[in-house]
């Protein structure tokens, strides 16, 4: 059976907006063709999913439809881009082990020592590499689906919390929690003088 048409996954989407703020990493995740079935027969549209980042910790994820490519692109942009949020990172990679619950996909994240890279597949890379994490390793769980897999890591970012603020609330010290977070905070701030 013949494709309906191109898909449009993992590609990045040109981001030159002349006058709107910062230039951001567009991603586009999943593209879907779609149909409604009108009086008049059927009508075409597409649907795509796009997660925009800076690539320093800024992410965020939009769904777009219209009736051409390049409308559904824009559509889905302008919402990731009302959609951002920060997330803490502690060098380039999360601050603890989280998981997260979407629809039938769970998405698992742990940070990894540096010069481990992405160590993910699918929609969960595209969402790391355009937030700018890159050292973390990650597993799907349950469905596959790119949309849910795509919700799940953003919800897992969500989740995430600096160590100290996670170790104050759960009553213990941060050392004992991420025993390896005192080096890595000397090692942003020598970077940061150099």
């Amino acid at each position: 059976m013949g494709r309906k048409g191109p898909r449009l996954t993992g590609r990045r989407a040109p981001s030159a907006r002349p006058g709107e703020g910062p230039q951001l990493d567009v991603r586009v995740i999943r593209s879907n063709k779609v149909f409604k079935t009108t009086r008049g027969g059927k009508t075409a549209s597409w649907s795509i999913l796009v997660v925009v980042g800076d690539n320093k910790g800024s992410i965020g994820l939009g769904l777009g439809k219209a009736r051409g490519i390049p409308d559904a692109i824009r559509k889905a942009e302008d919402a990731a881009r009302k959609n951002m949020f920060q997330l803490p990172m502690i060098g380039n990679t999360i601050p603890h082990e989280v998981s997260a619950h979407y629809s039938s996909s769970t998405v698992v994240l742990r940070p990894a020592a540096p010069g481990t890279g992405v160590k993910a597949g699918s929609a969960v890379r595209q969402c790391l590499e355009a937030a700018g994490v890159h050292d973390v390793l990650a597993k799907c769980l349950g469905s596959r689906n790119g949309v849910n897999v795509a919700y799940a890591t953003v919800a897992a970012f969500k989740e995430l919390m600096p160590p100290e603020k996670l170790a104050q609330r759960r009553g213990k010290d941060v050392n004992e929690l991420v025993p390896w977070l005192a080096k890595a905070r000397k090692e942003e701030a020598e970077n940061a003088h150099a």
